[in-house]
Protein backbone atom coordinates (compact mmCIF):
# COMPACT_ATOMS: atom_id res chain seq x y z
CA UNK A 1 0.00 0.00 0.00
CA UNK A 2 1.09 3.46 -1.28
CA UNK A 3 1.37 6.24 1.60
CA UNK A 4 0.93 9.30 0.64
CA UNK A 5 3.54 11.41 1.78
CA UNK A 6 2.30 14.55 4.23
CA UNK A 7 4.11 17.54 2.87
CA UNK A 8 4.20 20.37 5.45
CA UNK A 9 4.22 23.75 3.38
CA UNK A 10 6.44 26.32 5.08
CA UNK A 11 5.22 28.59 7.65
CA UNK A 12 3.53 31.80 5.97
CA UNK A 13 5.92 35.06 6.47
CA UNK A 14 4.51 37.77 8.51
CA UNK A 15 2.58 40.47 7.18
CA UNK A 16 4.59 43.76 6.31
CA UNK A 17 3.50 46.35 8.19
CA UNK A 18 4.57 49.89 7.31
CA UNK A 19 5.97 51.97 10.29
CA UNK A 20 3.35 54.50 11.42
CA UNK A 21 4.55 57.86 10.61
CA UNK A 22 6.08 59.73 13.29
CA UNK A 23 3.79 62.46 15.01
CA UNK A 24 4.12 65.99 13.55
CA UNK A 25 6.99 67.73 15.87
CA UNK A 26 6.01 70.65 17.26
CA UNK A 27 7.48 73.72 15.51
CA UNK A 28 7.68 71.54 12.53
CA UNK A 29 5.77 72.49 9.06
CA UNK A 30 2.34 70.66 10.16
CA UNK A 31 2.47 72.17 13.20
CA UNK A 32 2.80 75.58 11.84
CA UNK A 33 -0.02 75.25 9.63
CA UNK A 34 -1.99 74.42 11.88
CA UNK A 35 -1.05 77.55 14.53
CA UNK A 36 -1.50 79.70 11.02
CA UNK A 37 -5.26 78.35 10.26
CA UNK A 38 -5.87 79.27 14.35
CA UNK A 39 -4.25 82.46 13.97
CA UNK A 40 -6.55 82.72 10.76
CA UNK A 41 -9.42 82.12 12.62
CA UNK A 42 -8.82 84.44 15.08
CA UNK A 43 -8.37 87.73 12.55
CA UNK A 44 -11.40 86.72 10.87
CA UNK A 45 -13.54 86.73 13.60
CA UNK A 46 -11.98 89.70 14.64
CA UNK A 47 -12.38 91.64 11.41
CA UNK A 48 -16.42 90.88 11.23
CA UNK A 49 -16.30 92.42 15.22
CA UNK A 50 -14.40 95.25 13.92
CA UNK A 51 -16.79 95.79 11.03
CA UNK A 52 -19.97 95.14 12.90
CA UNK A 53 -18.39 98.30 15.55
CA UNK A 54 -17.56 100.29 12.32
CA UNK A 55 -21.23 99.87 11.37
CA UNK A 56 -22.51 100.84 14.56
CA UNK A 57 -20.62 103.68 15.06
CA UNK A 58 -21.59 105.09 12.04
CA UNK A 59 -25.33 104.54 12.58
CA UNK A 60 -24.04 106.31 15.86
CA UNK A 61 -22.36 109.21 14.04
CA UNK A 62 -18.18 108.41 15.12
CA UNK A 63 -15.95 107.47 12.84
CA UNK A 64 -14.85 104.00 12.99
CA UNK A 65 -10.57 105.19 13.10
CA UNK A 66 -11.66 107.61 16.47
CA UNK A 67 -13.42 104.69 17.81
CA UNK A 68 -10.44 102.17 17.47
CA UNK A 69 -8.12 104.25 17.97
CA UNK A 70 -8.77 107.24 20.93
CA UNK A 71 -11.06 106.00 23.17
CA UNK A 72 -10.53 106.24 26.87
CA UNK A 73 -6.95 104.94 27.53
CA UNK A 74 -5.75 105.18 23.95
CA UNK A 75 -5.91 108.55 24.35
CA UNK A 76 -3.06 108.54 26.95
CA UNK A 77 -1.15 106.04 25.20
CA UNK A 78 -1.19 107.92 22.46
CA UNK A 79 0.00 111.08 23.90
CA UNK A 80 2.76 109.35 25.71
CA UNK A 81 4.25 107.86 22.37
CA UNK A 82 4.29 111.33 20.86
CA UNK A 83 5.33 113.98 24.06
CA UNK A 84 6.55 111.03 26.37
CA UNK A 85 5.31 111.63 30.26
CA UNK A 86 4.71 114.00 31.86
CA UNK A 87 0.94 115.17 31.39
CA UNK A 88 -1.38 116.21 34.24
CA UNK A 89 -5.19 115.59 34.64
CA UNK A 90 -7.71 117.18 36.80
CA UNK A 91 -9.79 114.35 37.62
CA UNK A 92 -12.78 113.67 40.40
CA UNK A 93 -11.31 116.45 42.75
CA UNK A 94 -7.58 114.91 42.15
CA UNK A 95 -4.36 115.11 39.84
CA UNK A 96 -4.00 112.21 38.04
CA UNK A 97 -0.74 111.34 35.95
CA UNK A 98 0.25 109.58 32.88
CA UNK A 99 3.33 108.04 35.04
CA UNK A 100 0.48 105.42 35.73
CA UNK A 101 0.10 103.59 32.14
CA UNK A 102 3.32 101.02 31.48
CA UNK A 103 5.86 102.26 28.46
CA UNK A 104 6.22 99.28 26.81
CA UNK A 105 3.26 99.98 24.32
CA UNK A 106 4.27 103.94 23.68
CA UNK A 107 7.15 103.19 22.92
CA UNK A 108 6.48 100.50 20.41
CA UNK A 109 4.23 103.16 18.48
CA UNK A 110 6.68 105.64 18.51
CA UNK A 111 8.82 103.20 16.77
CA UNK A 112 6.22 102.48 14.46
CA UNK A 113 6.38 106.28 13.41
CA UNK A 114 9.77 106.93 13.04
CA UNK A 115 10.12 103.75 10.75
CA UNK A 116 6.73 104.04 8.92
CA UNK A 117 4.72 107.06 7.56
CA UNK A 118 2.01 106.11 9.60
CA UNK A 119 0.58 108.51 12.36
CA UNK A 120 -0.08 108.02 15.98
CA UNK A 121 -3.81 105.94 15.61
CA UNK A 122 -2.45 104.30 12.45
CA UNK A 123 0.58 102.88 14.68
CA UNK A 124 -0.96 102.49 17.67
CA UNK A 125 -3.47 99.86 15.60
CA UNK A 126 -0.71 98.08 14.08
CA UNK A 127 1.41 97.74 16.98
CA UNK A 128 -2.24 96.03 18.71
CA UNK A 129 -3.65 94.17 15.79
CA UNK A 130 0.21 92.40 15.54
CA UNK A 131 0.27 91.30 19.20
CA UNK A 132 -2.93 90.16 19.00
CA UNK A 133 -1.63 87.71 16.06
CA UNK A 134 1.17 86.75 18.13
CA UNK A 135 -0.78 86.74 21.36
CA UNK A 136 -3.16 84.27 19.23
CA UNK A 137 -0.46 82.13 18.04
CA UNK A 138 0.71 81.80 21.20
CA UNK A 139 -2.32 80.88 22.71
CA UNK A 140 -2.97 78.19 20.44
CA UNK A 141 0.93 76.78 21.35
CA UNK A 142 -0.35 76.73 24.94
CA UNK A 143 -3.53 74.77 23.77
CA UNK A 144 -1.96 72.05 21.70
CA UNK A 145 1.12 71.58 23.71
CA UNK A 146 -1.36 70.75 26.34
CA UNK A 147 -4.54 69.09 25.00
CA UNK A 148 -3.96 68.89 21.61
CA UNK A 149 -4.50 71.01 18.38
CA UNK A 150 -8.21 70.80 18.05
CA UNK A 151 -8.21 72.50 21.85
CA UNK A 152 -5.84 74.74 20.70
CA UNK A 153 -7.85 76.09 18.19
CA UNK A 154 -10.89 76.69 20.36
CA UNK A 155 -8.69 78.29 22.50
CA UNK A 156 -8.13 80.81 20.13
CA UNK A 157 -11.61 81.05 18.78
CA UNK A 158 -13.07 81.28 22.39
CA UNK A 159 -10.86 84.11 23.69
CA UNK A 160 -11.29 85.90 20.03
CA UNK A 161 -15.31 86.17 20.91
CA UNK A 162 -15.48 87.37 24.37
CA UNK A 163 -17.65 89.97 25.41
CA UNK A 164 -14.67 92.67 25.51
CA UNK A 165 -12.48 90.96 22.81
CA UNK A 166 -13.48 94.40 20.94
CA UNK A 167 -10.23 95.58 23.16
CA UNK A 168 -8.28 94.00 20.73
CA UNK A 169 -8.56 95.53 18.03
CA UNK A 170 -8.44 99.13 19.72
CA UNK A 171 -5.53 101.11 20.39
CA UNK A 172 -4.89 99.24 23.91
CA UNK A 173 -2.38 96.98 25.42
CA UNK A 174 -4.19 94.09 26.57
CA UNK A 175 -3.12 92.57 23.45
CA UNK A 176 0.91 93.47 23.58
CA UNK A 177 0.55 91.84 27.64
CA UNK A 178 -1.15 88.28 26.55
CA UNK A 179 1.69 88.48 23.50
CA UNK A 180 4.38 88.31 25.80
CA UNK A 181 2.61 86.25 28.57
CA UNK A 182 1.31 83.59 26.14
CA UNK A 183 4.53 82.76 24.73
CA UNK A 184 6.31 82.88 28.41
CA UNK A 185 4.08 80.59 29.50
CA UNK A 186 5.02 78.28 26.48
CA UNK A 187 8.57 78.63 27.24
CA UNK A 188 7.90 77.90 30.65
CA UNK A 189 6.08 74.68 29.50
CA UNK A 190 9.02 73.85 27.37
CA UNK A 191 11.30 74.39 30.03
CA UNK A 192 13.16 77.49 28.06
CA UNK A 193 13.77 79.52 31.14
CA UNK A 194 16.16 82.66 29.70
CA UNK A 195 13.28 83.41 26.70
CA UNK A 196 10.19 82.72 29.69
CA UNK A 197 12.18 85.08 31.84
CA UNK A 198 13.03 87.44 29.26
CA UNK A 199 9.17 87.79 27.38
CA UNK A 200 7.90 87.98 31.36
CA UNK A 201 10.21 91.26 32.15
CA UNK A 202 8.86 92.45 28.82
CA UNK A 203 5.22 91.66 29.97
CA UNK A 204 5.96 93.46 32.82
CA UNK A 205 6.65 96.82 31.15
CA UNK A 206 3.29 96.61 29.19
CA UNK A 207 0.31 96.58 31.96
CA UNK A 208 0.51 97.21 35.93
CA UNK A 209 -0.82 93.57 36.00
CA UNK A 210 1.99 92.53 34.36
CA UNK A 211 3.38 91.05 36.93
CA UNK A 212 1.16 88.03 36.79
CA UNK A 213 3.81 86.40 33.66
CA UNK A 214 6.83 86.99 36.61
CA UNK A 215 4.53 85.11 39.07
CA UNK A 216 4.14 82.34 36.51
CA UNK A 217 7.54 82.05 36.08
CA UNK A 218 8.77 82.23 39.39
CA UNK A 219 6.13 79.71 41.09
CA UNK A 220 7.21 77.49 38.13
CA UNK A 221 11.05 77.55 38.98
CA UNK A 222 10.33 77.15 42.46
CA UNK A 223 8.18 74.29 41.99
CA UNK A 224 11.54 72.78 39.88
CA UNK A 225 13.76 73.68 42.41
CA UNK A 226 11.59 71.57 45.08
CA UNK A 227 11.51 68.43 42.67
CA UNK A 228 14.84 68.59 41.45
CA UNK A 229 16.00 69.29 45.12
CA UNK A 230 18.12 72.55 44.07
CA UNK A 231 19.99 70.59 41.07
CA UNK A 232 18.67 72.55 38.39
CA UNK A 233 20.13 74.27 35.36
CA UNK A 234 21.47 77.72 35.84
CA UNK A 235 19.03 79.05 33.18
CA UNK A 236 16.37 78.04 35.19
CA UNK A 237 18.43 80.51 38.34
CA UNK A 238 18.97 83.33 34.86
CA UNK A 239 15.31 83.04 34.05
CA UNK A 240 14.09 84.00 37.40
CA UNK A 241 16.01 86.67 38.22
CA UNK A 242 14.78 88.45 34.59
CA UNK A 243 11.32 87.57 35.16
CA UNK A 244 10.73 90.28 37.28
CA UNK A 245 12.88 93.09 36.17
CA UNK A 246 10.35 94.97 33.57
CA UNK A 247 7.28 95.61 36.08
CA UNK A 248 10.16 96.25 39.18
CA UNK A 249 12.31 98.63 36.75
CA UNK A 250 9.05 100.56 35.95
CA UNK A 251 7.32 100.94 39.70
CA UNK A 252 10.85 102.32 40.84
CA UNK A 253 11.64 104.69 38.23
CA UNK A 254 8.21 106.21 38.94
CA UNK A 255 9.15 106.24 42.66
CA UNK A 256 12.18 107.99 41.91
CA UNK A 257 10.44 110.49 39.57
CA UNK A 258 7.84 111.24 42.18
CA UNK A 259 10.66 111.31 45.01
CA UNK A 260 9.02 108.04 47.08
CA UNK A 261 11.28 105.30 45.49
CA UNK A 262 9.15 102.58 47.28
CA UNK A 263 5.25 104.34 47.04
CA UNK A 264 5.36 106.65 44.59
CA UNK A 265 4.29 104.48 41.81
CA UNK A 266 1.50 103.33 44.04
CA UNK A 267 0.34 106.78 45.08
CA UNK A 268 -0.13 107.84 41.65
CA UNK A 269 -2.29 104.45 40.63
CA UNK A 270 -3.86 105.47 44.20
CA UNK A 271 -4.78 108.96 42.60
CA UNK A 272 -6.64 106.95 40.10
CA UNK A 273 -8.42 105.63 42.31
CA UNK A 274 -6.99 101.94 42.04
CA UNK A 275 -5.81 100.62 44.68
CA UNK A 276 -5.32 96.61 46.66
CA UNK A 277 -8.25 96.84 49.02
CA UNK A 278 -8.76 93.36 49.51
CA UNK A 279 -11.79 93.46 47.82
CA UNK A 280 -13.59 96.76 49.85
CA UNK A 281 -14.15 98.44 46.61
CA UNK A 282 -15.70 95.97 44.93
CA UNK A 283 -18.16 95.02 47.27
CA UNK A 284 -19.00 98.59 48.00
CA UNK A 285 -19.62 99.03 44.32
CA UNK A 286 -21.70 95.87 44.31
CA UNK A 287 -23.51 97.29 47.20
CA UNK A 288 -24.44 100.80 45.43
CA UNK A 289 -25.38 99.25 42.51
CA UNK A 290 -28.05 96.67 44.20
CA UNK A 291 -29.97 99.88 45.88
CA UNK A 292 -29.86 102.10 43.14
CA UNK A 293 -30.10 101.97 39.75
CA UNK A 294 -26.71 101.65 37.53
CA UNK A 295 -25.61 101.43 33.59
CA UNK A 296 -26.15 98.21 31.49
CA UNK A 297 -22.57 97.15 31.89
CA UNK A 298 -22.45 97.12 35.37
CA UNK A 299 -24.42 93.72 36.07
CA UNK A 300 -23.22 92.45 32.82
CA UNK A 301 -19.40 93.05 34.18
CA UNK A 302 -20.39 91.36 37.82
CA UNK A 303 -21.97 88.25 35.41
CA UNK A 304 -18.61 88.23 33.76
CA UNK A 305 -16.41 88.13 36.66
CA UNK A 306 -18.28 85.33 38.55
CA UNK A 307 -18.57 83.72 35.35
CA UNK A 308 -14.20 84.07 35.83
CA UNK A 309 -14.15 82.83 39.45
CA UNK A 310 -16.44 79.31 38.29
CA UNK A 311 -13.88 79.24 35.61
CA UNK A 312 -10.80 79.59 37.92
CA UNK A 313 -12.66 76.64 40.28
CA UNK A 314 -12.66 74.64 36.86
CA UNK A 315 -9.16 75.60 36.29
CA UNK A 316 -7.78 73.93 39.36
CA UNK A 317 -10.14 71.11 39.30
CA UNK A 318 -8.29 70.00 35.98
CA UNK A 319 -5.25 70.54 37.06
CA UNK A 320 -4.13 72.72 35.00
CA UNK A 321 -0.05 73.20 34.63
CA UNK A 322 0.89 74.95 37.79
CA UNK A 323 2.34 78.59 35.92
CA UNK A 324 -1.04 78.48 33.79
CA UNK A 325 -3.03 78.69 37.24
CA UNK A 326 -1.18 80.90 39.05
CA UNK A 327 -0.75 83.42 36.11
CA UNK A 328 -4.91 83.56 35.62
CA UNK A 329 -4.82 83.21 39.36
CA UNK A 330 -2.90 86.49 39.83
CA UNK A 331 -4.76 88.53 37.15
CA UNK A 332 -8.07 87.15 39.08
CA UNK A 333 -7.09 88.15 42.29
CA UNK A 334 -6.03 91.45 41.24
CA UNK A 335 -9.40 92.03 39.55
CA UNK A 336 -11.50 90.80 42.36
CA UNK A 337 -8.96 92.42 45.24
CA UNK A 338 -8.60 96.09 43.25
CA UNK A 339 -10.72 99.15 43.22
CA UNK A 340 -11.19 101.83 40.49
CA UNK A 341 -13.40 101.37 37.67
CA UNK A 342 -15.07 98.38 37.87
CA UNK A 343 -16.64 97.96 34.44
CA UNK A 344 -13.35 98.16 33.40
CA UNK A 345 -12.79 94.81 35.36
CA UNK A 346 -13.48 92.31 32.29
CA UNK A 347 -11.00 94.13 30.20
CA UNK A 348 -8.29 93.78 32.75
CA UNK A 349 -9.01 89.71 32.58
CA UNK A 350 -8.71 89.36 28.57
CA UNK A 351 -5.31 88.61 28.77
CA UNK A 352 -6.20 85.43 31.36
CA UNK A 353 -6.27 82.87 28.36
CA UNK A 354 -5.97 79.87 30.69
CA UNK A 355 -9.05 80.56 32.31
CA UNK A 356 -10.85 79.60 28.76
CA UNK A 357 -9.44 76.17 28.95
CA UNK A 358 -12.01 74.28 30.37
CA UNK A 359 -14.70 75.77 28.10
CA UNK A 360 -12.32 74.75 24.87
CA UNK A 361 -11.73 71.39 25.95
CA UNK A 362 -15.62 70.87 26.71
CA UNK A 363 -16.39 72.35 23.32
CA UNK A 364 -14.63 69.93 21.46
CA UNK A 365 -15.73 67.26 22.88
CA UNK A 366 -19.21 68.41 21.91
CA UNK A 367 -18.18 69.18 18.86
CA UNK A 368 -16.94 65.98 18.28
CA UNK A 369 -20.14 64.37 19.68
CA UNK A 370 -23.13 66.89 18.36
CA UNK A 371 -21.32 69.14 15.51
CA UNK A 372 -24.64 71.68 15.35
CA UNK A 373 -24.82 71.71 19.15
CA UNK A 374 -21.57 73.33 19.16
CA UNK A 375 -22.12 75.55 15.93
CA UNK A 376 -25.00 77.34 17.93
CA UNK A 377 -22.61 77.60 20.87
CA UNK A 378 -19.98 79.66 19.13
CA UNK A 379 -22.59 81.54 16.93
CA UNK A 380 -24.33 82.29 20.13
CA UNK A 381 -20.85 83.62 21.66
CA UNK A 382 -20.03 85.39 18.36
CA UNK A 383 -23.26 87.55 18.40
CA UNK A 384 -23.21 87.95 22.29
CA UNK A 385 -19.81 89.83 21.58
CA UNK A 386 -19.88 91.51 18.74
CA UNK A 387 -23.31 93.63 19.99
CA UNK A 388 -22.22 94.13 23.35
CA UNK A 389 -18.43 95.09 22.37
CA UNK A 390 -20.07 97.62 19.86
CA UNK A 391 -22.05 98.84 22.32
CA UNK A 392 -19.24 99.71 25.06
CA UNK A 393 -17.31 101.53 22.47
CA UNK A 394 -20.05 103.38 20.88
CA UNK A 395 -22.94 103.84 23.43
CA UNK A 396 -21.11 103.02 26.54
CA UNK A 397 -20.54 106.09 28.70
CA UNK A 398 -18.58 103.93 31.37
CA UNK A 399 -14.23 103.34 31.17
CA UNK A 400 -13.73 100.28 28.85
Amino acid sequence: MTHASTVLAPPAAPPVVAPAPPPPRRGGPSFRRAAAVAVGLFLGVRLVGTLVLALVGQAGGRHPLTLLGRSWDSVWYLGIAVHGYGRLLHLRATVVSDLAFFPLYPALVRAVTALTPLGGIGAGLLVSWTAAAVAAAGIYAVGARLYGRAVGTVLVLLWGLLPHSVVLSMAYTEPVLTAFAAWSLYAVLAGNWVWAGTLAACAGLARPNGFAVAAAVLAAAGAAVWRCRGRVSHRLWTGAALAPLGWTAYVLWVGGRTGDPLGGYFEVQRRWGSRFDLGEGSLDMVRRALLHATKFAFPVTLVLVAVAVVLYALVLLERVPLPLSVYSGVLLLVVIGGSGFFESKPRFLLPAFPLLLPLARALVRTARARPWHATVVVAALAGLGYVYGAYLVVFGRAPL
